[in-house]
């Protein structure tokens, strides 16, 4: 009997499902994990976290069990199930779909030439500021990491940062073209 598709899940269904391929944790061990490394790609609130793994555990994609916590109350401990390596393996390979870039600055952007010069400056060079120290600490990151085998679980925090250190590049190369042109004028 051939095995059923594979449930769809959410871009934050997918980023929990990678983080409990590496192995189980409990919410807080996640929510902590999702602000770094994940929080460098994706961000989510404590509450949509714990929403996403009670959905993720109602599809059968991961497993809760209750375990003792640092504190007087219990801890649940996820861990993700056959099904849920399958719908990981489906969110990974499926191309994302085509969404409108939302972007304040792309907006700001827009209508930058109706700012001050001045105004327009100092809000591009903070800009650039921000994403010259998300290079430092990418930097940082990549220095750890190596360079893993492409099977290696760190092999997909090579790729995303590597993402990330791209998109940093870029909006610095933008910053650079906007502050030049201003310069001139």
């Amino acid at each position: 009997m051939p095995s059923a598709e594979p449930l769809p899940v959410s871009d934050l269904g997918g980023a929990l499902l990678g983080l409990l391929a590496r192995g189980p944790g409990t919410g807080y061990d996640l929510t902590r994990q999702m602000h770094r490394p994940v929080g460098y790609f994706w961000s989510a609130q404590h509450s949509q976290i714990y929403g996403e793994l009670t959905r993720l555990e109602q599809d059968g994609l991961i497993r809760g069990r209750d375990v003792d916590g640092a504190g007087p109350r219990q801890s649940r401990r996820w861990s993700i199930t056959s099904a849920g390596r399958r719908a990981l393996h489906a969110f990974v390979t499926t191309p994302p779909p085509d969404r409108p870039t939302r972007s304040r600055l792309a907006v700001q952007a827009y209508s930058l030439w109706l700012a001050d010069p001045d105004a327009a400056r100092a809000m591009v060079q903070q800009v650039r500021r921000r994403h010259v120290e998300l290079l430092a600490d990418y930097a940082h990151e990549d220095a750890e990491l190596g360079s893993p085998a492409v099977g290696d679980p760190e092999f997909g925090n090579a790729a995303a940062l590597r993402m990330g250190v791209l998109g940093a590049e870029g909006m610095v190369a933008w910053c650079d073209w906007v502050l030049e042109a201003l310069e001139r004028g």
